[in-house]
């Protein structure tokens, strides 16, 4: 295991394999240990028909980059977001500016997306809402486009928080499942990774879902996370891994810099 390893990042593929060549540009050696595998949306039937029916929402949420990445792999939803602001007034709402960067770049105007303030203290939902809420009308509808565990074909009720907002300035929410997550297969280099993070005076975990912990945890039954370190860019991340045990647990926002600072902090 190299010694100069800093930071294990977490996050699915590909952003994953994107963060690791970020940190590397600011001189930070990371490798990266997926800790959630995407898959297909478990019901394409359910995903087209939302698909098709973009003219009738206010608003898109995605609530990841991978939302989007699945929802717009017809390149028919681009097209109809794509069209003249006089043909279809959809808005398309991101939690943070990794969501809307991938937006971006596959293809939705950026005078079409909304976001977080520049100088959120989170990039989330209830900070996506301080930026949308005032916007929102009575009787139109937002659809939030998530991900889902493996096996679940329901849209779900994710994002309730931001829900209950909507409905309760007199909007509806649809939801549809635009991609499945899944525990990603641990091989032995995985596992060895894993455990050489679990060690005193290894890399730093940089955790950005509660969800890819429980992959970890479930991955290495048994282990001690007492000299392990973690850098969570959510609250609620960081409150799981110091409910798992971890020895240290810091937290910052989800943005590159933000991260990129606080991983130089703790040299």
């Amino acid at each position: 295991m190299p010694d100069r390893l800093r930071v294990l990042v977490t996050r699915p593929e590909p952003e994953a394999g994107q963060w690791v060549q970020a940190l590397a540009a600011r001189h930070i050696a990371a490798a990266a240990l997926p800790l959630i595998a995407i898959g297909p949306p478990p019901d394409p039937e359910a995903l087209a028909a939302a698909q098709a029916r973009l003219g009738e929402y206010a608003a898109l949420m995605f609530v990841s980059g991978n939302a989007a990445r699945h929802f717009f792999a017809s390149n028919v939803a681009l097209a109809l977001i794509q069209k003249p602001f006089e043909a279809i007034k959809t808005r398309v709402w991101a939690p943070g500016p990794g969501t809307a960067a991938v937006l971006g770049a596959l293809g939705v105007p950026a005078a079409r997306i909304d976001q977080p303030a520049a100088d959120a203290a989170q990039f989330d939902s209830e900070s996506l809402w301080q930026s949308v809420g005032t916007d929102l009308r009575p009787g139109q509808r937002v659809l939030v486009v998530r991900g889902g565990e493996d096996g679940d074909s329901a849209a779900g009720s994710g994002r309730d928080w931001l829900s209950e907002r909507v409905r309760a300035a007199g909007g509806a929410v649809d939801f549809v499942v635009a991609y499945t997550r899944g525990a990603p297969e641990f091989g032995p280099d995985a596992l060895a990774l894993a455990r050489h993070g679990a060690a005193r005076g290894g890399p730093l975990w940089l955790l950005s879902s509660s969800q890819a912990l429980r992959h970890l945890l479930a991955a290495l039954p048994g282990q001690s996370w007492a000299g392990a370190r973690a850098l969570a860019t959510h609250p609620r991340i960081a409150e799981a891994a110091r409910s798992a045990g971890f020895g240290q647990v810091f937290e910052c926002r989800p943005a590159l810099e933000d991260v990129a600072a606080s991983i130089e902090s703790q040299a």
